[in-house]
């Protein structure tokens, strides 16, 4: 676009006329050779979530006063912690006076919060800087801002089923992406063989989609390989308030040595309920080093340039989040959703279906009875039992012949939901 005020004063500045400065410059304008990004052309047709939704909806239309209840999103039903709304509003209200008003924050987020930050890591056992950390909108806004710092020509490895962001975000860019099957031979925890080369490999634990969490020993066995490969790893923590069996890490920095190969994106939008509120953060360690450059001061640099921060009043909500009161308000809803999945994991059983996660994640992941595939048990369930899940295929092929169920919703919702999901199921697995 040519802005035709700031064009013009750059023609005058160097004595040049504006009238054929301008001819020349909207005759190169039309035939310029101007490209867009064919890497798009990489990716699927419909992003997985927005097909779910599509296909709900379309079901609803097609009849009339039929409820559906969503077992696919995993999307937080609970309104914000008391601690975290009062937060909320202090804050806003010293957006309202002079004294207290705040414009443009840093853009690695408010030393308060990054100290918040600190001090949690601190309680889990981990040692990080508050300046090694960097506030954000959120772990996807994390997840693709990071690419930033990485090569167009690095080898990306993925546990497949994945979440699909991982992959899209990379082929866009133009990476290679190749795939590490995670299945239920391997408890869908895929540890790296003697063949595994990669230069960064994500890793999710609670797994999305699967629910499966490394233990201390398998993410160690990923340090150790990532620091003798000079790889990366992209440690996805979003949804670690989850995990209730105080043997497995919540975070990848409780590994000796973590420091110096992973970036962890942590988020507030399931440990918090901040998915409409929109807070989170990515580690950047000092020792982490690409190439022996230090990456800190490059994430930085980027952050600086590609984003003017988060909100103040979101900022302090966190925080409140991550207080003494906060952490206990925000852990009774989380057992709300805790128990919506030990209701889902019994219908299951009893069912006499196979299923992993759910004790430490709010995802169930399910093997479709009978060989039956992904989208064809989504038609079924929402038929049969005006159920919407997630089709499995939808995180790769590996998926194919499973299924996604979130504990996420409503408690009394979940429970109808349930009975129906044991029926519909059971009378799949029993014939």
């Amino acid at each position: 676009r040519c802005d035709s005020a700031l064009w013009g004063s750059v023609f005058l500045r160097r004595g040049i006329c504006c009238s054929r400065a301008f001819a020349r410059f909207h005759k190169r304008q039309r035939g310029s050779n101007m490209q867009p990004n064919l890497n798009f052309s990489r990716l699927g047709e419909n992003y997985l979530f927005s097909e779910v939704r599509a296909r709900t909806r379309a079901f609803c239309e097609a009849h009339p006063g039929v409820r559906v209840t969503d077992l696919g999103v995993g999307d937080v039903t609970l309104p914000l912690a008391a601690p975290v709304v009062r937060a909320l509003r202090a804050a806003s209200a010293e957006m309202g006076r002079r004294e207290t008003f705040r414009g443009y924050g840093p853009a690695e987020g408010y030393a308060f919060l990054r100290e918040a930050l600190a001090a949690r890591y601190a309680r889990l056992g981990a040692r990080i800087s508050p300046e090694d950390i960097f506030v954000s909108d959120g772990a996807k806004s994390d997840l693709s801002a990071i690419l930033a710092l990485f090569s167009p020509q690095n080898t990306v490895l993925v546990t497949s089923p994945v979440y699909p962001v991982y992959v899209d975000t990379n082929l866009v860019c133009g990476r290679r992406v190749q795939t590490l099957a995670a299945t239920r031979e391997n408890g869908f925890l895929p540890l790296p063989g003697p063949d595994t080369q990669a230069d960064i490999v994500y890793l999710c634990s609670p797994g999305n989609p699967t629910g499966a969490a490394y233990s201390m020993d398998g993410l160690a066995a990923w340090v150790r390989w990532a620091l003798g490969h000079g790889a990366l790893l992209v440690f996805d923590a979003a949804y670690e308030a989850f995990i209730q069996d105080k043997a497995l890490p919540r975070s990848i920095y409780q590994v000796e040595g973590a420091r110096e190969c992973a970036i962890e994106i942590g988020s507030f939008s399931k440990s918090a309920g901040f998915t409409g509120l929109r807070c989170g953060w990515a580690v950047v360690p000092q020792a982490l080093r690409a190439g022996g450059v230090p990456l800190r001061g490059l994430y930085a640099r980027w952050r600086a340039v590609s984003t003017n921060g988060v909100a103040y009043p979101v900022q302090r909500a966190a925080a409140a989040a991550l207080s003494c009161e906060g952490r206990a308000a925000v852990g009774k809803n989380l057992q709300v959703y805790r128990k919506n999945a030990q209701v889902l994991a019994a219908a299951l059983e009893q069912a006499g279906v196979w299923y992993c996660g759910g004790r430490n994640s709010p995802y169930l992941w399910l093997e479709a009875p009978r060989g039956m595939g992904s989208w064809a048990l989504f038609e079924h369930l929402l038929h049969t039992a005006r159920i919407s899940g997630t089709p499995g295929a939808g995180f790769g092929a590996e998926g194919e012949g499973y299924f996604r169920l979130s504990a996420f919703g409503d408690a009394d919702a979940k429970k109808r939901a349930a009975a129906r999901l044991c029926l519909s199921l059971g009378m799949l697995a029993n014939g």
